[in-house]
């Protein structure tokens, strides 16, 4: 099953079942079972198992099994078990279609948010 995200009420990107990552409807990237991320087949960072956020082998953040979301280790966010998305406390969209509280989805939108959104400072 696939992840939807939306931001402002409206569908913006999808991780599918089989990692591909689409914006606005357009493939991007891909999210693999491993954490890899890639963008345009390139490779451009991770979200390890532990929920370690790498860039280019570089850590610059973590998604928490709580959904807490940090940047340099200050709190940026949340990915709530009910889907919410929030940036510094205001709610910046919702995650649906699966369980968040399943840590491996929270991990595929945080690589979603981290690398193709721009919006939590990344």
């Amino acid at each position: 099953m696939s992840i939807t995200i939306r931001k402002d009420g409206s569908r913006w990107a999808e991780v599918e079942s089989d990692g591909t990552i689409r914006i606005d409807g357009s493939r991007v990237g891909e999210f693999e079972r491993d954490g890899t991320v890639r963008r345009d087949g390139s490779r451009v960072g991770e979200v390890e198992s532990d929920g370690t956020i790498r860039a280019d082998g570089s850590r610059v953040g973590e998604i928490e099994r709580d959904g807490t979301f940090r940047r340099d280790g200050s709190r940026v966010g949340e990915i709530e078990d009910n889907g919410t998305i929030r940036r510094d406390g205001s709610r910046w969209g919702e995650a649906e279609d699966v369980s968040m509280s399943d840590y491996d989805n929270k991990r595929a939108v945080a690589a979603v948010l981290v690398f193709f959104s721009g919006a939590f400072g990344f």
